[in-house]
């Protein structure tokens, strides 16, 4: 019998090829993993407006200094706050797409979609591409292989990479994972023709709107704030934290057969969790294990697997433990020592 709870909104019956499987585990009563899975839904709307409260005081900040002498430094800080910002409507589109806003489908969606539009994406279509990460976790199915497997591979190969990313270079190739182009037909041949269908419709209207809302950004005048302020800081900055997180969750690990090592918890400085793992994103591999428990139980998950032993040999790290592992030479080139 699993410990696991239902993945989705008890509203609504999972359907095939929609689903989060998760293999039966022990390690945490039923009971427990049911009071962790209860959905808060003023705690999922308190996470989406400290989110858009952030975007607006950093946007607002640059807007509203202009001419003063220290207004190009307000921007910088204006754009890494609109950076964390984005970041955190990425973590909370997750949350939609694995079903932890609400337990009204319809509801919890709408959620979810109006986190990841903003960012370009539809919530519907990365959830057809995350279930089969969490699915076939670092088998050949997964997605997020090309961007999480084989490390390390030396430092020069993911700094090049980060710069890359930095320069705007790899947004589109990186953009084309969101719509489901990476994997091919036959990786996503267990996912349901009505999750298919649908994505494809929210694509074409995330689409029309970010091409509405640009125009309006002309029309209006307001379009150089547009560019300097939320697109310029999507294609780069957003896209080098992606990638480095994504290898910080999975990479350079050493046991990929199950989630306490090919995921991995990563503690880092307290002054650098709102920008790397915002809304508690950080507890990875406890999410891997539970999914169905939203990111703001996810401290008291990790609490009470720690209290059983489950996570003593686990890959649960600090920030320059996994430094050290991510940007290390590759294995093959490493002494023997």
């Amino acid at each position: 019998m699993s410990d696991a709870p239902p993945t989705e909104p008890p509203t609504t019956e999972p359907r095939a090829g929609e689903e989060f499987r998760v293999p039966a585990r022990r390690a945490l009563p039923p009971d427990e993993v049911r009071a962790l899975s209860r959905l808060s839904p003023a705690r999922a709307v308190l996470s989406m407006a400290q989110t858009a409260a952030l975007a607006a005081a950093s946007i607002a900040a640059a807007v509203l200094t202009r001419g003063r002498p220290w207004h190009p430094f307000v921007v910088a800080a204006a754009v890494l706050g609109v950076v964390g910002a984005q970041h955190a409507l990425a973590v909370l589109a997750h949350e939609g797409a694995h079903y932890r806003f609400f337990k009204t489908r319809w509801l919890n969606d709408l959620a979810g979609t109006l986190c990841a539009a903003p960012l370009g994406l539809s919530m519907l279509t990365y959830r057809a591409i995350h279930r089969i990460h969490h699915n076939h976790l670092y088998e050949p199915l997964d997605p997020d292989l090309a961007l999480m497997a084989g490390y390390p591979r030396g430092r020069g190969y993911l700094v090049r990479k980060l710069a890359k990313d930095l320069a705007g270079i790899t947004v589109i190739k990186n953009y084309y994972y969101f719509v489901g182009k990476p994997q091919g037909v036959h990786r996503m041949d267990d996912t349901s023709p009505a999750l298919r269908a649908a994505a494809r419709r929210e694509r074409k209207l995330v689409a029309i709107a970010h091409i509405a809302f640009i125009l309006l950004s002309i029309y209006m005048g307001f379009w150089r704030w547009y560019l300097l302020l939320w697109l310029l800081p999507l294609v780069t900055i957003l896209q080098a934290i992606l990638r480095l997180r994504a290898i910080m969750e999975h990479g350079a690990v050493d046991d990929t057969t199950t989630p306490l090592k090919a995921a991995r918890t990563n503690f880092v400085p307290f002054y650098l969790y709102w920008l790397l793992f915002p809304h508690d994103v950080h507890y990875h591999i406890e999410h891997h294990l539970y999914p169905s428990i939203p990111h703001y139980r996810l401290a008291q998950c990790h609490r009470r697997l720690r209290e059983r032993g489950v996570l003593d040999d686990a890959e649960v790290a600090g920030f320059s433990q996994v430094m050290r592992k991510i940007f290390a030479p590759p294995r093959a080139a490493q002494s023997p020592l």
